[in-house]
C-alpha cells in the first residue's frame, strides 16, 4: 500500500545515491525575478537552459501594482529587466508586465493549466507548495538548486516523511480554508510538520473548492512541512478542463485515466497522523510574529506571566513588537490599514467573498486590493467587484506580490497595523516595523469596515 507521496516520488525518481537522496525529474520550472543569480551561474559556464519548453518566467515579486508604463524605482526596474532578458536569451516563455496573463506565479500556474496532477513543480519560492492542491509534487528551492534545474531539468532531494492531516465534519459558516490552516498551525506549531510532506484529507477537504485547496497547501510550509498536497478528484478535473496548457481531446481522456490513481491507497501507512474537528475551527487571526501565534477572533492574546522560559520570552517579545498587551481581546483591536492579495488569497473566489461583505459599506481605514493575476482582475471587473472595492474606499490595483513582501513599492509603514490576507506575519515582512495580522479575505473586509480586528460573521449574514 502506497501513499500519494510514494507514488509521485517513484514516478519522478531517476536514481538514488548512497546517502538516500533522490535525483528527480522536474516537469515544470517556474522562475521569477529572484532567479537572476541562477541565470548568472549558467552564463559563467556558457550553458543554456536544458528544457526551455518546461521553464516559465513570471514577473511578480517586484511587479509594481501602479504606474506600470514607467517603473520609477531603478532597482525594481533592473530586477524586471533582468528576468525579461534572461528568459528571452534562453527561449523561455515569459509572462511579463505587459502580458494580459501576468500574475503571481502560484496563481498563474494553475490558472493557465501549467499545474497538473502528477507533475513535479519547482520554483525558487517557498510557497510553491500551493500547486500541491492539484495532486502535484510541488516545493520551493534555493538559488543554487534553481541553477541546477535550469541546467539539468533535475533536482537532488531527500524524500520527506509522510504526514496526513484529516479534517472531519463540516465547516461552520464564515470559516474558510485560511482558518483551517491557521488553526492547525496554531495547534501543532510552526515546526509541527517539519521533515514531512502533508497530505490533506477528509470530508472538509473534499468539499473545498480548488481556490480553498490552494490556500491550504500554500500555507503548509508555515507549519514546517516541506510541502502539502491533496489527491485530485472531480473538483480538480473540472477546474483544469479547457485551461490553455491542459491536455485536450484524447490526451485529456488519457490524462484522466492516469490521474485516477493519484491517491493514497486504502490502508497506506503514514509516519504521522493529525485529526481536527471542523466544528472547533473558528475565524482565526494571528496576534504575533509567526503564523503559529494565532487564536480565534473571539479569543485573547496570551499572557507571558502564565508561561515559563523561552516560551514566555517569545510571547513577550511578540507582544512588544505588535504593540499588544497581555490578555488583550483581539476583537476590537484598531487597525491602520488592510490588504487583500497574495498567492494565498487573491483568487476570484476570495475577491467575491470580500466584496460580498463590503458591498454598500464604506471602509474606515485605507486599503489595497491586488488581484492574484491580471486575468483574475479582468474577471473581477466584468463582475463589477472592482466598483465594490473602490466605492468602499479601497485602492484597486494591478497584480503582483504587492504588500505581501514589501519589495515592490507597496509597504506598511513602521508601527502601523495591517489586517492582511497574506501568508507571513514575520517582523518587517510588509515593511520595516510593520505589524501584520493574518486572516481570511472576509475578515480583512470586516476589518476595513470597522477599522478593527473583528468577527466577520455578523457582517456576512444574508450576504454569503
Amino acid at each position: 500500500m502506497r501513499t500519494l507521496l510514494d507514488k509521485l516520488w517513484a514516478a519522478h525518481e531517476i536514481t538514488r545515491n548512497a546517502d538516500g537522496a533522490s535525483l528527480l525529474w522536474v516537469d515544470r520550472h517556474l522562475v521569477h525575478e529572484g532567479s537572476h543569480h541562477a541565470f548568472a551561474k549558467l552564463a559563467e559556464r556558457g550553458m543554456q537552459v536544458a528544457e526551455p519548453g518546461l521553464t516559465f518566467g513570471v514577473a511578480d515579486h517586484y511587479a509594481p501594482t501602479r504606474h506600470r508604463d514607467h517603473v520609477d524605482d531603478p532597482d525594481i526596474a533592473k530586477m524586471l529587466d533582468r528576468l525579461e532578458k534572461n528568459t528571452a536569451a534562453h527561449g523561455v516563455q515569459f509572462f511579463g508586465l505587459n502580458d494580459p496573463r501576468q500574475g503571481i506565479v502560484h496563481v498563474l500556474g494553475p490558472e493557465q493549466g501549467l499545474t497538473l496532477p502528477g507533475l513535479l513543480i519547482n520554483c525558487g519560492d517557498s510557497h510553491t507548495s500551493t500547486h500541491g492542491a492539484f495532486g502535484a509534487l510541488a516545493f520551493g528551492i534555493g538559488a543554487t538548486q534553481v541553477a541546477h534545474v535550469l541546467a539539468t531539468q533535475t533536482i537532488w532531494q531527500a524524500k520527506p516523511k509522510a504526514m496526513r492531516i484529516t479534517v472531519e465534519g463540516t465547516l461552520p459558516a464564515g470559516v474558510t480554508a485560511k482558518d483551517i490552516a491557521l488553526h492547525w498551525i496554531a495547534k501543532l506549531g510552526t515546526s509541527g510538520a517539519t521533515g514531512h510532506a502533508v497530505e490533506y484529507a477528509g470530508p472538509v477537504i473534499e468539499a473545498l473548492s480548488m481556490e480553498g485547496r490552494m490556500t491550504l497547501c500554500n500555507l503548509s510550509i508555515e507549519g514546517g512541512a516541506r510541502f502539502g498536497m491533496i489527491a485530485p478528484d472531480a473538483t480538480t478535473f473540472a477546474y483544469l478542463k479547457g485551461r490553455p496548457f491542459a491536455p485536450e481531446g484524447a490526451d485529456w481522456d488519457a490524462a484522466l485515466a492516469d490521474w485516477a490513481d493519484l491517491k493514497s491507497d486504502a490502508g497506506a501507512q503514514f509516519d504521522r497522523e493529525a485529526r481536527f474537528d471542523a466544528a472547533e475551527i473558528a475565524p482565526t487571526v494571528t496576534w504575533g510574529t509567526t503564523p503559529e501565534q494565532a487564536v480565534p477572533i473571539t479569543g485573547r492574546v496570551p499572557d507571558p506571566a502564565t508561561l515559563t522560559g523561552a516560551e514566555a520570552e517569545a510571547v513577550q517579545s511578540a507582544l512588544d513588537y505588535m504593540g499588544l498587551t497581555p490578555g488583550q481581546k483581539l476583537d476590537g483591536t484598531r487597525v491602520d490599514q488592510v490588504f487583500l492579495g497574495s498567492c494565498t488569497n487573491a483568487r476570484i473566489e476570495d475577491l467575491r467573498a470580500a466584496a460580498a461583505v463590503l458591498k454598500g459599506r464604506h471602509a474606515k481605514v485605507p486599503g489595497v486590493v491586488s488581484p492574484g493575476s491580471m486575468l483574475v482582475r479582468a474577471q473581477a471587473e466584468r463582475e463589477g467587484l472592482d466598483a465594490v472595492f473602490t466605492e468602499a474606499g479601497l485602492d484597486w490595483v494591478a497584480s503582483g506580490c504587492s504588500m505581501c513582501v514589501g519589495m515592490n513599492g507597496d509597504i506598511v509603514a513602521a508601527g502601523k497595523r495591517c489586517a492582511s490576507s497574506t501568508n507571513r506575519n514575520f517582523r518587517g515582512r510588509q515593511g520595516k516595523g510593520a505589524r501584520t495580522h493574518l486572516m481570511s479575505p472576509v475578515m480583512v473586509a470586516a476589518a476595513a469596515i470597522t477599522g478593527t480586528l473583528t468577527d466577520a460573521r455578523p457582517l456576512m449574514e444574508g450576504r454569503i
